[in-house]
């Protein structure tokens, strides 16, 4: 048990990050540990990137500089990969061709005008969501950094279902697609709001309501574009978990920013 654990940590940090991590396996097993491990390796991300923007802040630094790093050190530490997918899955989305011509646009290497424009609204959408969060308090700021990463990678696990096909027989899509459990993946579900609101309650009342409700709709944001891909594209790929995550990192700052 120890040993396949260890070997699904691998596996998640090295497949979700550019961590130095040496993935001693990739088989389904592996695949799934890993994807369970999923919202653990978010958790981390959001926060180093807390961090970061707690030592600017000591130093002087302004709300929407904390922002700016917070955003910059995930982008950082998956070296864009999820931002990437974000990009391809909306050119993808947008093309209006048939699966298989969009699935080739996605494998392209450049980005389309709909990648470039999401990417942009994304960010600065999550600028503005931290800014006013960091403009509460920096607490508020790195809970709710803590919390989107999670969720994000939270949509990702819930993705790896059983039940949701892969688009391409090959690919990271093909490897960890239909890897967990159902009950198992609505389970880490749950127990994101759950210690999503827990957090919030650091706030009190509001809070709690604020961080929980947070995580229910990046997930529900998640969910929303996973049901449009596998009609669009007739399942998941690499680019798509990216794009889910993103989405619900999106959805969960802005819920979380309101009030």
């Amino acid at each position: 048990m120890a040993k396949d654990l260890d070997d699904g940590v691998r596996f998640a940090f090295g497949t979700l990050t550019v961590l130095r991590v040496r993935v001693t396996r990739w088989d389904r097993d592996a695949a799934r540990t890993g994807m369970l491990c999923a919202p653990l390796i978010g958790l981390v991300v959001g926060l180093f990137a807390a961090f970061g923007a707690g030592v600017l802040m000591l130093l002087g630094g302004s709300p929407l500089l904390a922002a700016v790093a917070t955003v910059a050190v995930p982008a950082a530490l998956t070296r864009g990969l999820h931002l990437d997918g974000l990009a391809d899955t909306a050119d993808g989305l947008g093309s209006g061709k048939p699966a298989e011509d969009a699935l080739r646009i996605m494998k392209q290497s450049d980005i389309g005008p709909f990648g470039v424009l999401v990417i942009v609204f994304v960010i600065l959408g999550q600028v503005a969501a931290l800014t006013s969060l960091y403009g509460q308090s920096w607490a508020a700021g790195a809970v709710g950094a803590a919390v989107a990463a999670a969720v994000g990678r939270g949509a990702m696990t819930l993705a790896c279902r059983d039940g949701v096909p892969p688009a391409r027989p090959k690919g990271l899509g093909a490897a960890v697609a239909g890897t967990v459990p159902v009950r198992v993946a609505w389970g880490v579900g749950a127990g994101l709001v759950v210690l999503s609101a827990a957090c919030g309650a650091l706030f009190g009342a509001w809070g709690v309501l604020r961080f929980g409700a947070a995580a229910v709709i990046g997930l529900a944001a998640g969910e929303l574009l996973l049901r449009r891909c596998r009609e669009r594209f007739g399942g998941v790929t690499g680019d798509v978990f990216g794009a889910l995550c993103e989405t619900a990192v999106i959805a969960a700052l802005v819920v979380s920013a309101l009030g």
